[in-house]
């Protein structure tokens, strides 16, 4: 075997490659690789693409159950719902783009989520969004906040899917290196799912879509690197979206679907035309051949490489039943869509891609997926925090002012100024919304009695402190927010969020995170269906806080038995359910109050997280309670302000003499608030299930007061809560 010639080794690093991997690719093929072959390699083999770090750590997650109909290794996950229906979701990442330009990043990412679920067969019926900026002080915070709500608004409204729910965090270890992960979820018959793999040798590959252009070129391997001083000159690798041609898109989809001439099918997502016919051809254990002068093109002259490496948006690719071509182009004709033949499936085994009549690649499938490198990282044990409760943080000063800015605090304070610039009812089904008073997003399941509840969740500042606590949190608060709503939940998606996996600390993030989590899902009975991994968040080699966002969908049988918190009367008894310790360490009062990011968090008991969970489903399901807010940021206190604000009525807390501040600010996990007119025959229920339940408040004035220590007028809390973002927005937008 020739040694590798130096420019061509050179070139890999600029893609992405380690020398080693370089090596291997020569050492598969047995020769060198011409450019086209190399660009193939480097994105199949980027962390984007081959989750080449983090394989090993996924397969500690439960992936089936008995409403699992598809699992990981799809476009999406696929849960069954009853009635001969199923519910597709998945959640992905579009953080580099989203930065680098801030509204074609987003967009292009609830774009690309949305073709991963009708990829699959699946009607798109809500969208969620989990966004992390950095300090709200830093020059570049309200630009990228403005692009990002913009360019997620902007493409979800054109396209005409609600964006129902999500959530939005602001803190400094995202100053150079925001988060904006997307989730779609989407309906469809459980018998007519589509999938990816090509079933056989000798069908027509058919291109259909947006015709292809220089946008998003490498955009993969970007996605893969870490950030520095030069990274906004990678624009050009970020693609550019047209909602409206999506649009187009998803009912020429569904409608070649419905035809019955589709084979197998796949979304040209990251790595672009590269992806979609190496993963296509490599499931089915086929080859793909593909004349690259049929690939309908935008711009003149476009090499061979630069069309299977470009990311341009809204493409699809199909592989048709034998003699159904003239079917597909009737249909993508009907929808003004472009579309052409642009290839066969073989039994070679390969790709082969043919340009100017000329073969500019030729190399096996096995080296670019279920053969590429796979590796076992090394990692630390993340440094242990000690526990803080209220004997180790101090009471505050002005009980008064702690509540006020807990409540108006960047993290806590009312995202309307987000929520109103997305279209959250379009379709006519959304029941829960962003802008409504319940834990969870929820639509209906047309023409039918059920919804499904979908929400999003993680605590970076958990994890942080304690990745396996954490990653247990993530898992736990989804579970908690769903059941909070009525629902059964089914099973998440996730988005995981790390730094530079080379780095053993970092890696340590990853390791005891991903250990969490699968204990809780393993718990709670709630299966991993789809994901992604989005590592080299990091900047000049500072990682984001870890962040690894949990996607949750669960199932309401029938939408008149579920639960908000907006249903407080005058007169109504608070009662709280599980237990109350005191747990402060890496608390928001710690954080916001105190001015610490120290101490461990909250630990998870995963028994009594789904004891109290179930009690509490069941009383909503039974239709004896319908106000319910989870516990979460802010304990007590912040649960029953938002309570009282959804509802317009006063709350009065009871506090103990001692350590009143860990009573109320206190993030025990396994708890609920609820608000009943008969509070003794829900404690004598929580009593017969074994489950801690107590009278801490009452609804009554138009106050939230805790007695002896605060006592403050919801107009006032209301003030705090609505006035910090569209203050913060409306200010100038630096330049930068």
């Amino acid at each position: 075997m020739n040694a590798p010639t130096k420019p061509m080794a050179e070139t890999a690093v600029e893609f992405g490659l380690k020398p080693e991997e370089y090596d291997l690719i020569v050492k598969r093929l047995n020769r060198e690789p011409n450019l086209v072959e190399l660009g193939v390699f480097s994105v199949m083999w980027s962390e984007h693409c081959s989750y080449k770090s983090s394989r090993k750590h996924l397969s500690k997650f439960p992936t089936k159950g008995p409403r699992v109909i598809q699992g990981p290794g799809e476009n999406a996950g696929v849960v069954d719902i009853g009635d001969g229906q199923a519910c597709v979701f998945k959640m992905e990442s579009h953080n580099h783009p989203s930065f680098i330009e801030p509204y074609q990043g987003a967009a292009t990412g609830v774009g690309g989520i949305m073709r991963d679920v009708f990829t699959m067969g699946a009607r798109p019926v809500a969208l969620l969004n989990a966004l992390r900026f950095g300090d709200p002080s830093h020059p570049k915070t309200r630009r990228l906040v403005s692009g990002v709500v913009a360019g997620i608004g902007g493409y979800g409204n054109c396209v005409g899917v609600p964006t129902v729910a999500g959530e939005t965090n602001f803190h400094r270890g995202y100053d150079g290196n925001i988060l904006v992960n997307a989730m779609c979820v989407g309906l469809a018959d459980a018998d007519k799912i589509f999938y990816s793999a090509a079933p056989a040798a000798g069908l027509p590959v058919v291109y259909f879509g947006s015709k292809t252009g220089r946008d998003g070129i490498h955009g993969a391997t970007m996605a893969s690197a870490e950030f520095d001083e030069a990274s906004e000159e990678k624009r050009p690798t970020v693609q550019v979206g047209d909602p409206f041609a999506e649009k187009l898109l998803i009912e020429a989809t569904l409608e070649l679907m419905a035809s019955g001439a589709v084979a197998a099918i796949q979304d040209m997502g990251a790595a672009g035309l590269t992806s979609s016919s190496v993963e296509m051809a490599g499931k089915g254990s086929v080859g793909i051949e593909l004349d690259l002068d049929a690939v309908p093109q935008r711009e003149e002259g476009m090499s061979a490489y630069e069309m299977m490496l470009s990311e341009s948006q809204e493409r699809m690719l199909a592989i048709l039943k034998p003699g159904r071509e003239d079917d597909g182009r009737r249909i993508f004709e009907k929808w003004g869509l472009d579309a052409a033949v642009i290839g066969r499936t073989t039994d070679t085994g390969h790709i082969v891609l043919k340009h100017k009549g000329e073969v500019v690649c030729d190399v096996p499938l096995a080296p670019l997926s279920e053969d590429a490198p796979l590796y076992d990282r090394p990692w630390t044990e993340p440094a242990k925090h000690p526990r803080l409760g209220p004997a180790e943080v101090p009471a505050p000063a002005d009980w008064r002012e702690a509540v006020l800015k807990m409540i108006g605090c960047p993290d806590q304070a009312s995202k309307r100024w987000i929520w109103e610039q997305y279209d959250r009812h379009v379709m006519a089904d959304t029941l829960e919304d962003s802008g409504t008073a319940a834990d969870a997003g929820i639509v209906r399941v047309h023409g039918t009695r059920k919804a499904l509840a979908v929400t999003s969740d993680v605590t970076p500042r958990y994890v942080q402190n304690d990745p396996f606590e954490g990653g247990k949190q993530a898992v736990a608060e989804a579970w908690r927010n769903l059941t909070a709503v009525g629902a059964t939940p089914i099973a998440i998606t996730d988005n995981l969020n790390f730094g530079n996996p080379e780095r053993p600390e970092i890696m340590g993030q990853i390791v005891r995170a991903t250990d969490g989590m699968a204990e809780a899902c393993a718990a709670l009975d709630f299966p991993v269906v789809s994901g992604n991994v989005s590592l080299y968040n990091e900047t000049n080699g500072v990682a984001i806080p870890p962040t690894p966002t949990v996607g949750g969908v669960g199932l309401i049988a029938d939408y008149d038995r579920r639960a908000d918190f907006a249903g407080l009367k005058p007169g109504d008894s608070l009662v709280l359910i599980g237990e109350t310790r005191g747990e402060l360490g890496a608390s928001l009062y710690l954080r916001e109050v105190v001015g610490r990011e120290d101490g461990a968090p909250p630990p998870v008991d995963l028994a009594v997280e789904r004891r109290n969970g179930d009690f509490v489903r069941g009383e909503i399901q039974a239709q004896r309670i319908g106000v319910v807010h989870d516990l979460s940021d802010g304990g007590l206190a912040l649960a029953a302000a938002e309570m009282a604000l959804a509802a317009g009525v006063g709350v009065r807390l009871a506090a103990p003499a001692d350590a009143p501040h860990g009573h109320l600010f206190g993030e025990d996990q396994a708890r609920y608030l609820i608000a009943t007119a008969d509070p003794d025959a829900l404690i004598a229920a929580a009593s017969a299930a074994g489950v801690p339940a107590t009278i801490v408040g009452r609804a009554d004035g138009d106050v939230l007061a805790a007695e002896g220590l605060f006592d403050i007028p919801l107009d006032d809390l209301r003030t705090a809560h609505e006035g910090w973002m569209p203050a913060y927005m409306d200010a100038p937008v630096a330049a930068g």
